[in-house]
């Protein structure tokens, strides 16, 4: 299984920002242009982008579309996007548009079905969103913690022929304090899914641990980036 890097572009009021743990209060906004955040992302040898409408989260529904169009517009990167995705019919206006993932979070704790019905009519581009805060999945911007664990959300899909599970550590994401490696590594033994890591990755060191474990199957990295903590290049690089 290859180990994908996927440089985060977080969408709010149509600006690139990096939330601190989840809170839109916080956010730090490093530009205005998503799509030349994109390519030059793009340009730097980043293959796939991870892009996040974080207004589309809060209200169930897109909120950011044209920076994503613009997005898709500008690189030839593919685009994996989550965001106020909890419909059938919004999965397949992005897929339509043009993007290559889609990424259903809230929609997974609640209408589970609907992300079955997804990944049979789109084999392979459909993952799951598992964010968790202490261990316990978080929907709707974060915004709410419900009863149900990580590995119990992500065992429901165990069959379903989705892509990937998503796992986002609420606590650490935007705040540059590490990779949890260990929950990530454990969701993939559990579940048997491939897993992709996000939140809290602050090196090359973060990046080198995670793709040590065979079930791991890459990376999102944001502030980091954005910060000059690490460069897209050899980040790229140690993830290959």
């Amino acid at each position: 299984m290859a180990f994908t890097l996927y440089p985060a572009i977080d969408l709010k009021g149509g600006q690139v920002v990096r939330l601190a743990a989840g809170r839109m209060e916080k956010a730090t906004v490093y530009g205005d242009d998503p799509a030349a955040t994109a390519a030059r992302f793009a340009a730097a040898g980043a293959v796939w982008l991870h892009v996040v409408d974080l207004d589309g989260a809060f209200a169930g529904e897109s909120r950011n579309g044209a920076a994503v169009d613009a997005i898709l517009a500008a690189t030839p990167a593919r685009v994996q996007l989550g965001g106020g995705v909890r419909s059938m019919a919004a999965v397949a206006h992005w897929i339509e548009r043009g993007i290559a993932r889609v990424v259903i979070g809230s929609a997974a704790l609640s209408d589970p079905a609907l992300v079955r019905a997804a990944a049979r009519a789109f084999p392979g581009r459909i993952v799951v969103a598992v964010d968790a805060v202490d261990g316990r999945v978080a929907a709707h911007g974060w915004a709410e913690v419900s009863d149900t664990t990580a590995a119990e959300l992500g065992r429901r899909f165990a069959d379903a022929g989705v892509a990937a599970l998503l796992f986002t550590d609420v606590a650490r994401d935007g705040l540059l304090t590490g990779a949890n490696v260990e929950a990530t590594a454990a969701l993939a033994e559990e579940t048997g899914l491939p897993v992709i890591a996000s939140g809290g990755v602050r090196d090359l060191e973060d990046i080198r641990a995670l793709r040590a474990h065979a079930g791991i199957a890459g990376v999102i990295v944001g502030r980091a980036l954005y910060e000059g903590a690490v460069s897209l290049s050899a980040a790229l690089e140690t993830a290959a």
